[in-house]
């Protein structure tokens, strides 16, 4: 396993794997003895930055989540497991209400949300502090103040209860503002963000559940142009192999996809493949961790065989011509 550092601050920043493994489905559609069988396998490889939310999986039963927070409880005291495992959640992206859908109605991002969530989260984690907590999407229409949201956060770091920040699924117009807000008023913010990423580039201008805008999940052109110039910030990628879209003919790929550039990245992708003599997904991975900006891609997987497959990219090293065939393909 190869690793990096996550944080500015020496305090709260964490030396973490190059990949990091999902529990979303953990406790829900993967059950209890192979999830633990998957994380076991995980932590035996040298990954120790595992992804969970306190909403995860409430679509699944129709529950409010917290079934993959749970398990991640029951798994890291059966193992009598403590600092060396990094565990990352997320809070604001709960509802209201049981769902058995995406819902819109949301908990958001108030400061009693923040305080009240993340007690939840430690205590079904088992945990007396969370190594990282995400602010999870942004509920479009929220009157919650911004400044509400940036000091609550903060003051669970200066608690002691929280380490290190992030945010996942927002514009990066309100990245920046609150960032700044953090900044100017000298307090810890955001240094991690998590959001959909992979080779294939889709649409991001399509409407969405969150917003009439398009999507504020993907990573865009504004996301990584703030990437590149604010290098201390760390793009943690989810969903980077689609849930099997590149070699599941079963699962087409999305319509965001569905646009003239997906064949000729899909024909390079697959040429490179072959000359490693790697899986596609595999160089997907590769061409993530490996890039101009480096990622840590956030891989599911629900056998450990699949996560076998994903832990090999990790030493797959794409050669330059490799990288800008793929590079070039759009």
């Amino acid at each position: 396993m190869k690793y990096r550092t996550i944080g500015s601050d020496p305090k709260t920043r964490r030396r973490v794997s190059e990949l990091s493994l999902g529990a979303m489905m953990f406790g829900t559609t993967v059950d209890e003895a192979t999830s633990f069988a998957i994380l076991d396998r995980f932590v035996e490889a040298g990954g120790n930055f595992l992804d969970t939310a306190n909403n995860y999986a409430y679509w699944v039963h129709g529950t409010q989540g917290g079934e993959s927070e749970a398990l991640l409880g029951r798994w890291r005291r059966s193992r009598d497991l403590t600092d060396e495992i990094v565990i990352a959640t997320k809070l604001g992206g709960r509802p209201t209400a049981p769902a058995t859908t995406l819902s819109r109605d949301l908990e958001g991002l108030s400061a009693p949300v923040i305080r009240e969530s993340s007690a939840r989260s430690r205590e079904r984690l088992g945990v007396e502090k969370l190594d990282l907590l995400y602010a999870h999407t942004y509920v479009e229409g929220s009157q919650v103040p911004l400044e509400e949201t940036v000091e609550a956060f903060a003051g669970l770091v200066e608690d002691g209860v929280v380490g290190l920040l992030g945010a996942s699924n927002h514009w990066a117009w309100r990245l920046e503002r609150a960032r700044s807000l953090a900044a100017s008023a000298g307090l810890p913010g955001y240094e991690v963000l998590q959001y959909h990423h992979t080779y294939l580039r889709p649409r991001t201008d399509l409407p969405t559940l969150r917003s009439e805008d398009g999507n504020l999940g993907v990573v865009g052109g504004n996301l990584l142009s703030y990437l590149r110039a604010e290098p201390e910030l760390t793009l943690v990628a989810y969903s980077p192999l689609l849930g099997g879209g590149y070699v599941r003919e079963d699962k087409p790929l999305d319509g965001a996809f569905d646009h003239a550039g997906t064949p000729r990245r899909l024909a390079a992708l697959r040429e490179v493949a072959q000359e490693t003599g790697a899986t596609v997904n595999q160089v997907v991975l590769a061409w993530l961790m490996g890039g101009e900006i480096p990622m840590i891609p956030l891989v599911g997987a629900s056998s450990v065989e699949q996560l076998e497959e994903s832990l090999a990219a990790v030493d797959l090293e794409l050669t330059a011509e490799q990288r800008a065939k793929l590079d070039a393909a759009y």
